[in-house]
């Protein structure tokens, strides 16, 4: 019997000196081998460019560790040395094919000194261009071949950077993985409160009669980020908030939001709900964008007394660049459930708080017999919030004490931090361990980014053949340009702008 129930395994890190590695991926390992949750025979093989021996990655590990997990770096010190003699480093210049062949030999020998099995899980943090080129070295020297053991890809984003590149990309990986070696990760979707928009939905009687076109008006989605662009300017530059935000984070929640019921909890059942929800949306018309999408830009403005740079004066942005840091749109669902009903969904940097949530906004009731006494409006939320302060809130209207009927509308919430006893795990530690155990239910899928790739790229195709859309400007410390209330039909609507502690009003 498998420690958990989970096969040995090797874990080889491409782009193991990277940032994201350090920050993100060897913390949420070393967090899986303090709540016991690898298997007895396992390694983190760093596969990276630098000439170095295991006994100095392992120091720069301890370093990483001790910056970017410092409180279970501290609190189970006792087990640092257990995990970190689990840690292996073999030199790899991704772009040089002997190299491969070298890391074949390294992982045969490791494999058989330690008898591991040759389950494998190929970690590529590494910059996009690189990972057709990972994927073929890995195939020529046949680090993909499974007769000794399964072999499993996990691929960050962006995957692709337009609808053809995506294509292009996806085949280039099946020629030598098949779709259920390929993980394409999301760390939004490994978030535990995306993961509970299903469970709240599904789950309990009296919200999934209302999650439908005759009770919801409207569902907004908001990402914001509170700072600017910092130290990643050459590569924003080339994305802009559509790309690096919206086509793989906030299509993927929205999906889940709106997805039917699956007829079983796996991950084929769900991943083939939330692929429907993709495939349906409206076709934004030809020539129509501005009326759909708003894009905006932060510039230089003074923040509690201190000047913030402009988008243009970050590092490694083009001093004339147009990419966005802001974006809005309304879109369209064409089902039976979501007919007609319009989706708002923004992100953007420099914005006051950051923070990431769902809000479904329910129709009034048909008679409104307290209208002219209600002391807010009416209207009636569902308020999934994802980060930070994450829970569910239901806003609706009460009566006042005293004399007459005053209405005004209050708020039940519940908050994830109420669960004192219970350890929320990290998108990543979640994510890296499904990958482990072959559960790609959180992972998206070829169909899905395809889908979502074909709705954007209407957006990007316009926005850089028609020199008449406008990219409207907005002061750091704003909800981004004003223009991004004209979306909504009705001219006195606008955004719920949220609170960075989670409450409605």
């Amino acid at each position: 019997m498998k420690k958990n129930n989970i096969e040995d395994q090797i874990l080889v890190i491409f782009g193991s000196n990277g940032d994201l590695s350090k920050r993100k991926l060897l913390p949420a390992v070393f967090q899986l081998f303090i709540d016991g949750l690898l298997p007895e025979r396992f390694i983190v093989l760093g596969a990276g460019s630098q000439e170095k021996d295991e006994i100095a990655y392992r120091a720069d590990v301890n370093d990483a560790l001790k910056t970017f997990a410092k409180n279970s770096y501290i609190e189970y010190s006792d087990k640092l040395d257990a995990f970190l003699q689990k840690v292996f480093y073999q030199k790899v210049n991704n772009q040089t094919e002997e190299d491969f062949g070298a890391l074949k030999s390294y992982i045969d020998n490791i494999a058989q000194t330690l008898n591991i099995k040759q389950n494998i899980v190929y970690y590529f943090s590494i910059p996009p261009f690189l990972y057709e080129v990972v994927a073929a070295n890995l195939v020529k020297f046949g680090l993909n071949n499974e007769e000794n053991g399964w072999k499993r890809i996990i691929v960050e984003k962006p995957f692709g950077y337009s609808y053809d590149s995506a294509i292009d990309l996806d085949k280039k990986l099946h020629k030598g993985f098949n779709e259920d070696q390929i993980y394409r990760i999301d760390h939004y979707l490994g978030k535990e409160t995306v993961q509970n928009i299903m469970v709240t939905r599904f789950s309990n009687g009296f919200f999934e009669p209302i999650w439908n076109r005759k009770y919801i008006d409207r569902v907004e989605i908001t990402a914001s980020e509170k700072i600017g662009v910092g130290d990643r300017g050459g590569y924003y530059d080339t994305s802009g908030a559509l790309r690096d935000m919206i086509q793989n984070h906030l299509l993927q929640v929205m999906a889940v939001v709106a997805m039917e019921p699956p007829a079983v909890f796996d991950s084929d059942s769900i991943r083939n709900e939330t692929v429907k929800v993709l495939q349906a949306l409206r076709p934004i018309p030809s020539g129509k964008v501005a009326d759909y999408v708003v894009r905006g830009q932060y510039i230089s403005s003074a923040v509690d007394g201190v000047l913030q740079k402009s988008y243009r004066e970050e590092k490694g942005v083009a001093p004339s660049s147009k990419t966005e840091t802001f974006v809005a749109l309304k879109l369209f669902i064409d089902n039976w459930r979501w007919g007609d009903i319009p989706f708002y969904i923004r992100t953007g940097k420099q914005l006051p708080e950051r923070v990431t949530e769902v809000v479904i906004h329910l129709k009034p009731a048909p008679h409104q017999l307290f209208k002219q006494l209600c002391l807010t409006e009416p209207n009636n939320m569902i308020i999934l919030r994802i980060h930070p302060d994450a829970g569910v809130a239901i806003d609706f209207g009460m009566k006042i004490p005293g004399a007459g009927f005053k209405v005004q509308n209050v708020n039940m919430a519940f908050h994830y931090s109420d669960l004192a006893d219970k350890k929320i795990a990290e998108a990543y530690e979640r994510l890296i361990l499904d990958c482990m155990i072959g559960d790609s239910t959180l992972y998206a899928r070829a169909d899905a980014v395809k889908a979502s790739w074909k709705f954007v790229d209407t957006i990007l195709n316009a926005w850089k053949n028609d020199t008449e859309i406008p990219l409207y400007y907005y002061d750091c410390n704003t909800w981004g340009p004003k223009e991004s209330n004209n979306l909504y039909d009705d001219k006195f609507m606008k955004w719920r702008n949220p609170f960075s502690k989670f409450k409605t009003e």
